[in-house]
């Protein structure tokens, strides 16, 4: 799990490092290995090959798009992990029925310092959402972060949502923000965390 993706983070590297040229072309290989001696492998390598650039030119497309349409870079890396092979009509209805299936929904990253935070602040306040991991597994998190942060306009985790609307994460959200997306430490300090979770039926 972790070798794929740090073999898309690679991709994600490369394609945003291109992504300012106003031209990209892969060269195809034109030789065999000189190590290859059976006509088997040989296919098998080429095969492999060709591939690995056609992943690297599809992730430069995307980065290009993404960046043209004016995303930040975070979301341009969001787009290009989750790739363009993806139903995004099935992923957009899976967030909404996800988000409309409990008072409070949590979009997480195991390791993520935030979501631990986050998780360890709801379990003092006496609560207890409905935890989505986005990294388990990833090649079906990643398509859901990047919708995420496109219909949002964020792209960090946690994404949590009380009462089916959106609240930021854990220690930040949106910048004048005047829906109070702004996360749950500030909403807490404001007073209004509580209230948002009782009101969604998210505490006794």
């Amino acid at each position: 799990m972790m070798m794929l993706q740090s073999k898309s983070m690679f991709l994600v590297s490369l394609a945003i490092a291109s992504a300012s040229v106003d031209a990209f072309v892969v060269p195809t290989p034109t030789t065999a290995p000189t190590t290859v001696t059976t006509t088997t492998t040989t296919t098998a390598l080429f095969a492999e090959e060709k591939d690995f650039l056609d992943t690297i030119q599809s992730s430069f497309k995307i980065a290009q798009e993404s960046n043209a349409a004016g995303s930040s870079f975070k979301q341009v890396v969001a787009d290009v992990l989750a790739g363009d092979d993806y139903d995004k009509d099935a992923v957009s209805k899976s967030i909404e029925d996800t988000i409309a299936s409990a008072p409070c929904v949590m979009y997480t990253w195991e390791s993520s310092p935030s979501c631990k935070q986050a998780i360890a602040a709801f379990e003092v306040i006496g609560a207890s959402p409905k935890i989505v991991r986005l990294d388990d597994p990833w090649e079906e998190g990643n398509p859901i972060r990047s919708m995420l942060g496109k219909t949002y306009g964020r792209t960090s985790v946690p994404f949590v949502f009380i009462g089916g609307k959106y609240r930021g994460g854990y220690d930040g959200g949106l910048e004048n923000d005047t829906n109070d997306a702004t996360g749950m430490v500030d909403l807490a300090f404001r007073g209004k965390l509580r209230d948002m979770l009782t009101e969604a039926g998210a505490l006794p």
